[in-house]
């Protein structure tokens, strides 16, 4: 890491029970590869290895030798600590530090509470124990339910599911056939739980100009049903499920309708314009190697430009590793984070054709959050990167 000591006192601090020290973070003990953490033995603080730890938890740790000083970097967070220093910056606010930060055996050593205000996680210390335990916050999640007469037929185990598995964000179809106070009923319930709902629709044609009409006739209903209902009663934003590259034209005349989805695609920002709805797009992961026409520009960067949110279908069974989730969404997530804006990275747990590794339909809802958590681990320090999506409830509210 290249850090030069900088007095003894800073090389070795009092300690006591270093070998005992363990530390288990969302349930997982780590596994510390040189320099293990310690209890500093004048403030009684447990004091871990800064770059380990950061990193493990999805930040981005930056070494400055001159300043002695380490700049970590997790989405929106940007926290300055500089040794022997007994406060930090997190975000231009000044948080106390105590014990200071010091160097143990050419690593960074920062108190482990100083971990809760990187990461906003729940730090618990058993002294007994000699354990600590973190506890980050639950992954933000979405999911698709496509069956909207459920809201109709069981509407509590659907809200009670979600809430469960920490879905804040409904993707729930329109099917105009269903009475506006079903609706009604269904949004303020989700919402007594803090899940937001968003009207969902959207077919591959409607990439194509022949079918505006019919993306017109969906905003407009969700619009003059939200004038309707209360605030509690409302749908959160408009989603959009448009996958032209399932049109057979696709391979034969893809100019033609990416010029025609361009078209649509600014009808509906036109449409919603003044609604406050957020808007969000489910798109492939590898759009950003498709090319706006006659430019070099990223098709998957233009739709951020112009739209609040993207949900990347990055559908893999496994984190890690090349094709993996952490792998696919990283490229879209560059661009998210540099425009300012949010990205949503989706998996799948409907059943199949494309191969073993696309969904989690054969996998266990344990081995599911395991792996989501790893890349939710890995994206967190990227700006953009907004959540999970599950798709779709019907398929993940069967897994066991």
């Amino acid at each position: 890491m290249g850090i030069i000591a900088l007095t003894v006192s800073l090389l070795a601090p009092a300690v006591f029970a270093v070998s005992q020290v363990q530390v288990v973070v969302d349930g997982e003990k780590l596994v510390f590869p040189d320099e293990p953490p310690y209890v500093d033995r004048e403030s009684n603080r447990t004091m871990v290895p800064a770059r380990f730890v950061s990193e493990r938890l999805g930040a981005k740790m930056q070494w400055d030798g001159k300043a002695n000083r380490a700049t970590f970097s997790l989405q929106d967070r940007t926290i300055l600590v500089t040794i022997g220093r007994n406060d930090a910056q997190v975000n231009g606010k000044t948080v106390t530090v105590d014990p200071p930060a010091v160097i143990q055996n050419n690593r960074m050593m920062i108190p482990l509470r100083l971990i809760g205000e990187i990461f906003q996680a729940q730090v618990e210390w058993d002294a007994q124990r000699k354990l600590a335990v973190v506890t980050t916050p639950p992954i933000s999640k979405g999911t698709w339910v496509w069956d909207s007469r459920v809201i109709e037929d069981d509407q509590d185990r659907l809200i009670s599911f979600a809430s469960d598995q920490d879905v804040n964000a409904l993707y729930l179809h329109i099917d105009r056939d269903i009475a506006p106070k079903a609706y009604a009923d269904f949004i303020r319930g989700a919402n007594e739980r803090h899940i937001a709902t968003e009207a969902l629709a959207g077919r591959p044609d409607w990439a194509l100009e022949k079918n505006r009409d019919q993306i017109g006739a969906f905003i407009a209903w969700t619009l003059q049903y939200n004038a309707s209902v209360g605030p509690e009663e409302r749908f959160e934003g408009l989603h959009f499920d448009i996958e032209p590259y399932l049109l057979p034209e696709w391979d034969t005349s893809r100019k033609k309708i990416l010029e025609e989805w361009i078209h649509n695609l600014r009808f509906i920002k036109q449409a919603a314009e003044g609604s406050g709805l957020k808007i969000t797009l489910d798109v492939p992961y590898w759009l950003h190697d498709v090319k706006v026409p006659d430019t070099e520009y990223s098709f998957s960067a233009w739709l951020l430009e112009k739209f609040d949110c993207l949900v990347i279908m990055d559908y893999r069974n496994h984190a890690s590793g090349k094709n993996g989730i952490v792998d696919n969404a990283q490229a879209m997530l560059r661009e998210a984070s540099a425009l300012g804006k949010s990205l949503i990275v989706a998996v799948e747990t409907a059943r199949s054709r494309e191969g073993e590794r696309v969904s989690f339909y054969s996998k266990s809802a344990d081995f599911m959050e395991q792996e989501l958590l790893t890349a939710h681990r890995e994206l967190t320090r990227y700006a953009g990167y907004a959540g999970m999506a599950i798709h779709d409830y019907r398929s993940w509210v069967v897994m066991r």
